[in-house]
């Protein structure tokens, strides 16, 4: 009786597929503190998911769009995931020792709304996507102009997020015309800085991780 052997895998894509999936978890979680970045306030989860984004651009250059749009995907599933087990312990009683404070403290750290959680995986799936359609079609696999293709689908897919995700979570809630351009500004900004040099460091080293195996 034979035996189907194991899929093999890339090192490169092993790797990042379970940093993605990280990313995706904490990004929920850091996104519950506004940071300043000078005159602009932008939330701190814009770190992880700018990451997302270079991580997702990396793989989509060393093994193609197909193998990223399955990545993005499959990003569903932890940040799904995250997310109930989050909604279960915050349902749960707490501790007889855990002091109120502590309780009060979390349940405003974590008890997002509904509205806020559905907002962050429309505009995670959408940007995501379409930052990986946008540097493919610029022609990734190539090898050619690295950092211009991961800043111009950053900037784009970015902005597509910021969009997205405040008009879905505070559309007739808060003024969206006055948090948005902030929010646009701001993750475009982050995108033009870190980015392309990020996506160029991730390449090199899924590069040197496939040992050149990985498709050029």
């Amino acid at each position: 009786m034979s035996t189907r052997p194991a899929p093999v895998y890339p090192r490169s894509l092993f790797l990042f597929a379970i940093f993605y999936g990280g990313m995706t978890c904490i990004a929920g979680v850091l996104g519950n503190k506004l940071v300043a970045l000078g005159p602009l306030a932008v939330e701190g989860g814009i770190f992880a998911f700018l990451l997302l984004v270079v991580t997702a651009s990396a793989v989509a250059e060393l093994h193609g769009r197909a193998t990223a749009n399955r990545l993005v995907l499959s990003g569903f599933v932890p940040l799904i995931a995250s997310m109930l087990l989050i909604r279960l312990v915050l349902a749960l009683p707490p501790a007889a020792f855990w002091g109120s404070d502590r309780r009060a403290a979390f349940d405003m750290i974590l008890g997002q709304s509904a509205r806020i959680m559905l907002a962050g995986m429309i505009a995670y799936g959408v940007s995501q996507l379409l930052n990986v359609f946008l540097f493919t079609r610029l022609g990734a696999g190539r090898g050619r102009l690295l950092w211009l293709r991961a800043l111009v689908a950053s900037v784009a897919s970015q902005s597509v997020d910021a969009l997205i995700f405040v008009t879905v979570a505070f559309y007739g809630v808060a003024p969206v015309a006055l948090i948005l351009p902030g929010q646009i500004l701001a993750k475009v900004t982050l995108s033009a800085v870190l980015v392309a040099p990020l996506v160029q460091v991730f390449v090199a080293l899924g590069r040197r991780l496939d040992g050149g195996a990985a498709r050029a």
